[in-house]
């Protein structure tokens, strides 16, 4: 009987032991894990901000203004023009720059977009640069297969929660200077991971003075739509 008794002893002794060391390794392994989860979550959050910054300055340069929703952003995207400078020609190339002077000296109302028609009507011996409006969704992320524009409202993993983001008119020594600022909090970036890890991260990034996620632009004061991870 004490045989047995014992033999029972040392199985619960055994699985008891088993679970401290899961148990340690647990302990050890869960920051370790949300680590690991939280790095490949910013990745993904940085690029989603960076795509709206990209897309915030190119609005910018065509309305002088930022925007303050994503949707915004979104119709700049579809619908909208933006003017690039055209390079036809090099100026390494002689004979085509003293072709096109010839043509200047001879016609001296002659603009860009005349010279422009001549190169479309076959004179390709010429040089010259000219301003032209191309569609934005023809000019940005081009060959970006992992670019949507209906995935830059939200933040990721966070079950379709909002970018939030907020645009303003700021008087910055007697100037008006657009800003803008696009914020991901880790609260909703890193949704389902351990709540007290991301409490003691949001806690460590406030007694160090930082906002407690990831944002881009900045309201506040210029700061020339840097990202707070740069």
């Amino acid at each position: 009987m004490n045989k047995i008794i014992r033999n029972i002893v040392c199985v619960l002794l055994f699985f008891v032991c088993c679970g401290l060391v899961y148990a340690i390794y647990s302990s050890i392994m869960q920051p370790v894990n949300f680590n690991k989860e939280k790095d490949y979550r910013e990745e993904i959050a940085v690029q989603r901000l960076k795509d709206i910054r990209t897309l915030q300055v190119a609005y910018k340069g065509v309305h002088n203004r930022f925007v303050s929703t994503v949707d915004s952003l979104k119709e700049f995207y579809n619908n909208g023009e933006m003017s690039i400078i055209m390079q036809v020609g090099s100026n390494d190339d002689s004979v085509a720059v003293a072709h096109t002077e010839a043509i200047k000296k001879a016609n001296r109302k002659i603009t860009s977009a005349d010279l422009l028609k001549l190169y479309q009507s076959g004179d390709k011996n010429l040089v010259f640069s000219v301003e032209t409006k191309v569609p934005v969704r023809d000019t940005l992320f081009n060959g970006r297969n992992d670019f949507c524009i209906d995935s830059l409202k939200y933040i990721p993993f966070s079950g379709k929660q909002p970018v939030e983001m907020e645009a303003i008119i700021k008087q910055v020594s007697g100037v008006p200077v657009p800003l803008f600022e696009a914020k991901m909090p880790y609260k909703k970036l890193l949704k389902g991971l351990d709540n007290q890890l991301r409490i003691n991260l949001d806690a460590e990034r406030r007694n160090q003075n930082k906002y407690e996620g990831l944002q881009v632009g900045s309201i506040s004061a210029p700061n020339n739509n840097a990202g707070n991870w740069e």
